[in-house]
């Protein structure tokens, strides 16, 4: 009977705590849960494996952080492994507890068995959304050094890794400062169209001031982008060495960026600006340029691909140059005039001028210039023209619905005597639905037409005109103005026709052109 009530008891004492999956010794590995029954024995498993047998789970953690330590204390990189802590609580008189040391060894020895992955400490660079690891903070500093280097050959900048005051955490960013003045030398080099000239007594005379107030060369210089620099670690395989870093971070990628048009660009212009294509480009906005001849306006964002580095640096260099130069055109506006309406007053000329600029570049394209100084030597004249803005006369579809059955261009000719060049638009229309002006403008012709039957000519303001033929009935007059919209004919079947229907045309400078580029 004692012995069935020990094995009762045996069977419903058996528990198994879960205290976590994977370990990190960087990280706590939590509580084991305590058993408070007398007599109580528990078995420690790490990984299924028993590690040795305690009286009270109170022991547990600290046996395990101590293993913890001795396997830690052997390396200075961080260690993973993959770790799963049971215990199991019976009642057993008969088992002794072993000895604190060898439970200790026991864990550490499954530790050591079950390494999966070692990170080691690095210093990763952010810039954006890229990053890069190294291993100690000099070879940071040399990235860093080395991609300015190439706009710095003189080595004036001086780059610095300190703690980034805007940042809560200990994050590092890079400072780029000037290094102490230096005598300047009499041989100056001129980065434009590398040049180098003397700054002697032809620059004091043709400047006409002292030139020591002008400091040619580069005047300053910084990281385009933010350099952040953290503390943390890496799994080798994502160290790079110097060389890989710097080939990484100044090697130019294709990037997508927006682009504003600008006054003078159109798709080509854009696309020789972004050493591109015009189909990359169209492949690239095809919601808003579904072709080659879709309009573009000034302000609008297009987006190009640009080869550019992931750590770029900008620079403000002062220049020496000479040049033939344009005044800017003066217009002179005209409110009696349309907006296609123009007349050039003053023919420009070409002046010349010795300039000192600042010219801001980022890496080697050039982002702006600023003229601080300026001797004319010839003074140019500028180019005056005067120009219309009255906005142009909208053209209208002259009828209400209607087919289209032939369109502007060549054709078969559709009837005997009929064009094979068509200088119009037909649309097809019962006899006697209204025709209105397109625009408006004066009646110029209103009667009989060969090959039109009866016809009407309208004169509109901006010097086009518009033709309505094969009409039935003409409801205005040579001489009369007529507003847009306004009813001037009924459409009909008279002269060369195959049917009922409207012929429409719109003439530029007497000659007809297609009028569906023109029809709102």
């Amino acid at each position: 009977m004692g012995r069935q009530l020990i094995r009762i008891i045996k069977y419903k004492h058996v528990i198994t705590m879960l205290v976590m999956g994977i370990l990190a010794f960087v990280v706590d590995f939590g509580t084991v849960g305590k058993v408070t029954d007398a007599g109580s024995q528990i078995t420690i498993f790490v990984n299924g494996n028993a590690v040795g047998v305690v009286s009270d789970t109170a022991d547990v953690e600290g046996m395990i952080r101590e293993a913890r330590r001795r396997l830690a204390s052997q390396s200075d990189e961080l260690v993973l492994i993959n770790c799963d802590i049971r215990t199991n609580a019976r009642t057993d008189v008969f088992t002794k507890p072993d000895d604190e040391e060898t439970v200790i060894t026991n864990i550490y020895n499954v530790f050591s068995n079950n390494v999966f992955k070692t990170k080691e400490p690095v210093y990763e660079v952010k810039i954006n959304q890229f990053t890069v690891n190294l291993r100690t903070a000099g070879e940071v500093l040399n990235l860093l050094i080395r991609a300015k280097s190439q706009y710095d050959e003189n080595g004036d900048y001086n780059v610095d890794l300190v703690l980034d005051p805007t940042r809560e955490l200990n994050v590092l960013t890079a400072l780029v400062t000037r290094s102490g003045e230096e005598e300047a030398e009499e041989d100056v080099l001129l980065p434009i169209a590398g040049a180098s000239a003397k700054v002697d007594k032809f620059f004091k005379e043709a400047l006409r001031q002292d030139v020591s107030e002008f400091h040619f060369g580069v005047k300053s210089l910084d990281f385009g982008e933010n350099v952040e620099v953290v503390k943390t670690y890496a799994d080798p395989s994502r160290i790079s060495t110097l060389e890989e870093a710097v080939d990484l971070v100044t090697k130019e990628q294709e990037k997508s960026k927006i682009y504003e048009v600008v006054a003078g660009d159109s798709l080509s212009v854009i696309a020789q600006k972004n050493h591109m294509s015009v189909d990359d480009i169209l492949a690239l906005n095809t919601e808003t340029l579904p072709n080659i001849n879709a309009t573009i306006r000034v302000g609008d964002e297009i987006r190009v691909n640009s080869p550019e580095p992931e750590l770029s640096v900008i620079r403000t260099e002062e220049v020496y140059y000479e040049e033939n130069y344009n005044k800017p055109i003066e217009y002179i506006d005209n409110d009696q005039w349309f907006t296609n309406e123009s007349r050039v007053l003053t023919e420009p000329v070409e002046g010349f001028r010795k300039v000192v600029a600042d010219v801001t570049y980022r890496n080697d394209a050039e982002e702006s210039r600023e003229i601080i100084y300026e001797d004319v030597v010839v003074d140019a004249v500028a180019k005056v023209v005067e120009r219309g803005t009255k906005p142009l006369p909208t053209y209208l579809k002259p009828i209400s619905g209607g087919r289209l059955t032939s369109g502007f261009g060549r054709r078969k000719a559709p009837k005997r005597g009929a064009s094979t060049y068509h200088k119009g638009i037909d649309w097809a229309t019962p006899v006697g639905t209204a025709v209105c002006a397109s625009s408006g403008g004066t009646v110029i012709r209103a009667g009989w037409g060969s090959g039109y039957g009866y016809v009407v000519m309208i004169q509109h303001p901006d010097g086009r005109q518009t033709r309505y033929g094969h009409l039935s009935k003409i409801l205005c007059k040579t001489g009369q103005t007529v507003k847009q919209g306004q009813k001037i004919a009924l459409s009909g079947n008279t002269g060369v026709s195959t049917g009922p229907h409207i012929h429409f045309e719109i003439l530029v400078n007497g000659v007809q052109v297609n009028p569906m580029k023109y029809l709102n």
